[in-house]
């Protein structure tokens, strides 16, 4: 029995110790069109990175959103 009202009772106390990710969901994907300029840009930055475009679209994003984060 529940010796607070927040307990849990014995049967919901699971141990998640061992659980994995959910191999069922997916990774978002979306569309962006990129003008031919940009993209054969960021395509050469991405090459001579070694990095596929996918990863240096998103690491622009996530500095630029840093960027915008520290200014507020």
């Amino acid at each position: 029995m529940n010796t607070t009202p927040d307990d849990l009772l014995p049967e919901y106390n699971f141990d998640y110790t061992q659980a994995q990710a959910n191999r069922f969901a997916k990774q978002a994907t979306f569309a962006v069109t990129l003008r031919t300029d940009v993209f054969s840009y960021l395509q050469a930055r991405a090459t001579a990175k070694g990095i596929t475009l996918n990863e240096m679209v998103n690491d622009m994003l996530k500095k630029d959103i840093e960027l915008i984060e520290t200014v507020k």
